[in-house]
């Protein structure tokens, strides 16, 4: 009998690590499906548009000085010319934009990604331009000077569809690029004059599409945003969380307000800093970069993060499953065979694999519901030739589904998940201990030995 006791402890570890295994497999496969999903999105970047970054109006101005040096001496003596260029640029004191994004799902196979249409009206207004005005450096040079450009720079200038541009009420013909060597992705308006001081008002109409994410650069003293759409899950990163904010199954409208004073950003863009890799700014500007703030259109239930956690707990459902139907096998004294762990266990290990083929097809409530289903189904019916009864199989499924019915809670709040599974896992210990308080182990050991329990059975005060 010991034999056949230890045989079989050893048939168990063996299948459960067999399980363990096709976990894994499992767990690469989800990583698999979340890769492709990826590609996905970057291959509708690269044939549409990326994740935009939006920065401008600001104005700038080629100026170019010359002066001439005396080189040599007597009849050697001649001129030599000099030449520096220098680029002026000036941010707006007033910036305020009003932006409506519509989501607009583009498809790649299985898998979505979110892009939008975003109509922008950005205002401007400079109160002093006369830092478009160059200072020569050296006496009795010449200053020429080109035209001030209104530039607007994106990073990913593919998804420009249409941009208008006022100055002070006149139209304004719009050209592709920035004209600015920091900033070259874009369009620019040349002004009709240039004003060698006083206040300039722009107004630009700007329509683009972007994917995943949308964000602005701060460059004016004083930056007031509106936005809008109709995705009701908008997740705010950058710099610069929204001093207001609506959020209802019906999209969402937020706005923020920053000044000069909690920003670098006017000042970076004046010494011509890149702008931050991430399209909201990142949490600290790297290498003096420009920081941004903005939204992300991101999908709350995302099928292989939520099949990625679900599967990190199947080694917990394995062992408490064992442990339910060693238990039966303990109070009931009904034999359980070990090809019966494996076929049960195989059950629960497929329910992983349903749920991540389902979850591609159907929403992830829907599809949790049917695998789960579905599985503690085949598990009671099982159960209930396995153990012996009707009653005991639906038992047995109705402990399983509370299994399932965990996970799912577990899964969906994120940031209380360890504080009820480890609740549940007590609850299982306390339910374990309270069936097992009258168990005579020594008897047990002995019955199953061939011999009578080395100890006697507990007395009513010991129970």
């Amino acid at each position: 009998m010991k034999n056949v006791l230890l045989g079989k402890a050893m048939a168990i570890a063996a299948i459960t690590l067999l399980l363990l295994l096709g976990l894994g497999h499992i767990a690469d496969l989800v990583d698999e499906r979340r890769q492709r999903q990826q590609e996905a999105q970057w291959s509708v970047e690269q044939g549409q548009a990326g994740r935009q970054t939006l920065l401008g109006p600001v104005l700038h101005r080629s100026c170019t000085e010359e002066w001439d040096t005396p080189v040599g001496e007597g009849a050697g003596r001649k001129l030599v010319t000099s030449k520096r260029e220098v680029l002026l640029a000036a941010v707006p004191d007033q910036l305020t934009l009003h932006a409506d994004a519509a989501l607009e799902a583009r498809y790649r196979g299985l898998f979505k990604v979110n892009s939008y249409a975003a109509k922008t009206r950005l205002q401007a207004r400079w109160a002093d331009v006369a830092t478009l005005q160059p200072k020569a450096e050296h006496a009795g040079s010449r200053l020429q000077c080109q035209a001030p450009v209104l530039m607007v720079a994106l990073s990913d200038a593919r998804g420009i569809r249409v941009a208008q541009v006022q100055a002070d009420g006149q139209r304004l013909d719009v050209k592709a690029g920035t004209g600015h060597p920091a900033y070259p992705r874009g369009f620019h308006a040349v002004l009709p004059a240039a004003p060698e001081s006083g206040a300039v008002q722009a107004d630009v109409t700007l329509e683009l599409v972007g994917t995943g994410e949308f964000s602005l650069a701060p460059v004016a003293h004083h930056t007031q945003v509106e936005l809008r759409s109709d995705w009701p899950h908008p997740s705010f990163g950058g710099r610069f969380l929204p001093a207001q904010r609506e959020v209802d199954q019906d999209g969402f409208r937020a706005e923020w307000r920053v000044s000069s004073l909690a920003t670098t950003a006017p000042a970076d863009v004046l010494r011509g800093a890149p702008l931050c890799p991430s399209s909201t700014g990142g949490n600290e500007p790297e290498g003096g970069c420009i920081e941004a703030f903005g939204v992300s259109f991101i999908d709350p239930v995302n099928p292989y993060v939520l099949g990625d956690r679900a599967t990190k707990y199947g080694v917990l459902f394995i062992a408490l499953t064992f442990v339910t139907v060693a238990m039966v096998e303990l109070l009931k004294k009904r034999r359980v065979h070990p090809v019966q762990y494996l076929l049960v266990g195989c059950a629960l290990v497929l329910f992983f694999l349903l749920l991540l083929s389902l979850s591609e097809h159907f929403a992830f409530g829907l599809a949790y519901a049917g695998a789960s289903t579905a599985c503690a189904a085949l598990l009671a019916y099982y159960a209930s030739h396995m153990l012996g009864g009707w009653r005991a199989g639906l038992g047995f499924g109705a402990a399983v589904g509370t299994l399932y019915g965990a996970l799912y809670l577990l899964l969906q709040m994120e940031q209380t998940a360890l504080v009820i599974g480890s609740l549940l896992l007590f609850a299982v210990l306390a339910l374990i201990m309270v069936l097992t308080r009258r168990l005579d182990w020594y008897g047990l050991s002995g019955t199953l030995n061939g011999r009578p329990g080395a100890a006697p059975p507990a007395s009513e005060g010991q129970q």
